[in-house]
């Protein structure tokens, strides 16, 4: 999303207007529920998607008539049967679209797209809320976690009227005050921490990076952690694996991925992991490696309850071999732990 919002930024910096296409509803059988966004300009879509198929086709020529016009919509898509039987799926469905006009010469659209790309630049939770009361007048902005806190900011209507209801881990559309929103979470907080920068990692960091997790990898060689390897990376850091404190600040809210060069490395990291108490903590090794460690840790005076709640060997269980296959076992075990984070699970 945030490669997205750039690229309206871009077209609005160069005076060029654009369409943002949202699903703002959808229900049945949809290639996309809500939240799912393209941008369509004068050079047609140029990045995102809602699905393919038929809904995105039509709604494409749909944010073409809305950059002639120069007007913002909303528009409901029905799937025939025939149609979701192309994407694989058995029963028709029903998607509600917003088509939403970025005009370059309104200051009010791009203030809201500069605020919404410095949202991703910070690690705190945050929404998009846009008010589409009046569908050809939006107005957009963003919701931090902050204002939810002092029950101020942008909406302050909402805030007070809804609250948690309105601002959690799923896109939808609410009602405060008499004017109608939709709101989807922009930036969920919480940085993966890489420590070992070999052959796993660099397979690992990209891939995470294109799921929406922001990652920072930490090794004590700089030829295994610096920008050149992880481009992807929003920090590398070199240090001693036995004062990581002294570089990064590990919260309740963040990831830990083990996967250093050797069993003592792995013990350094763990055990201060462990006493910094983050959302998730893996690590990858031979099950002989991760017995060694855990003794030293018991020793130190972790509880076997302590140790047994970290992810030994890292990874869901897909018989993963290669560092590719391994890197998205790995992603796929953080995805489901996120989802059940924000879901209230964990």
């Amino acid at each position: 999303m945030e490669e997205l919002f750039e690229k309206v930024k871009e077209y609005l910096e160069k005076g060029k207007g654009a369409v943002l296409v949202t699903v703002i509803a959808s229900s049945g059988s949809t290639p996309r529920g809500a939240g799912s966004r393209m941008l369509v300009t004068e050079d047609g879509i140029v990045c995102g998607t809602i699905g393919g198929g038929a809904v995105e086709y039509r709604a494409s020529q749909t944010a073409g008539e809305a950059l002639r016009k120069k007007a913002s919509s909303a528009r409901g898509f029905t799937l025939t049967r025939d149609q979701v039987a192309d994407i694989g799926m058995v029963c028709g469905g029903n998607v509600s679209v917003y088509f939403q006009y970025m005009d370059p010469e309104s200051p009010a659209a791009g203030e809201a797209v500069r605020r919404l790309t410095d949202a991703f630049r910070r690690d705190e939770d945050s929404w998009l809320v846009l008010d589409i009361t009046d569908e050809t007048c939006w107005s957009m902005d963003v919701c931090r976690e902050e204002d939810l806190k002092k029950q101020e900011g942008p909406f302050p209507e909402l805030v007070k009227e809804k609250g948690g209801e309105a601002f959690g881990s799923k896109a939808l559309q609410t009602e405060a005050g008499g004017r109608k929103y939709y709101v989807e979470p922009l930036v969920q907080a919480g940085t993966v921490y890489v420590f070992g920068g070999g052959h796993v990692a660099q397979e690992l960091v990209p891939l995470l990076s294109h799921v929406g997790f922001s990652c920072t990898v930490m090794d004590d060689r700089e030829e295994f952690s610096n920008p050149a390897v992880f481009p992807d990376a929003k920090r590398t850091v070199v240090g001693d694996m036995n004062r990581i404190g002294d570089y990064l600040q590990i919260t309740d809210r963040d990831y830990v991925c083990i996967m250093t060069r050797g069993h003592q490395f792995d013990y350094y990291v763990q055990r201060q992991a462990l006493a910094a108490k983050p959302k998730y903590i893996g690590v990858m090794g031979s099950r002989n490696k991760i017995r060694v460690v855990t003794e030293k840790l018991l020793e130190d005076g972790f509880s076997q309850e302590e140790i047994e709640g970290c992810h030994m060997p890292i990874g869901t269980r897909i018989l993963a071999e290669t560092p590719a296959e391994i890197a998205v076992s790995i992603a796929g075990e953080l995805i489901r732990v996120r989802a059940e984070s924000r879901n209230g699970k964990s």
